[in-house]
């Protein structure tokens, strides 16, 4: 992975509403027009409480670090995690940081 594509994956973590969103996209807990497998954007604004233009400015900012993907279908816009981002940014992390250190035994 870039570095380019780490630093817009972190600035997107770095918002408390934006890891709400992933942390309800994950596990939606829907009102509206959401399916099991995709968020309507409805549920998303309801969640967080802001407006639509808030809750749209988040999405695209998610969106465009490729942590979740969009479709329009119709009126209404549904959001997804994109599991490939999050593995591909899991591995970054793995080689960038080293494992932890097992504690010495003692003798």
């Amino acid at each position: 992975m870039y570095k380019a594509a780490m630093i817009d994956i972190c600035k997107a973590l770095a918002d408390p509403a934006r890891l709400k969103i992933l942390e309800f996209l994950h596990r939606p807990d829907a009102q509206c027009c959401t399916f099991a497998d995709r968020v309507c954007a409805c549920d998303v604004e309801s969640l967080l409480g802001l407006s639509q233009p808030a809750t749209s400015h988040h999405m695209r900012i998610l969106v465009r670090a490729g942590l979740v993907t969009s479709e329009k279908h119709g009126r209404f816009i549904y959001y997804r995690l994109n599991a490939a981002a999050f593995a591909s940014a899991a591995e970054y992390f793995a080689r960038v940081v080293p494992p932890p250190r097992r504690p010495a035994r003692a003798a």
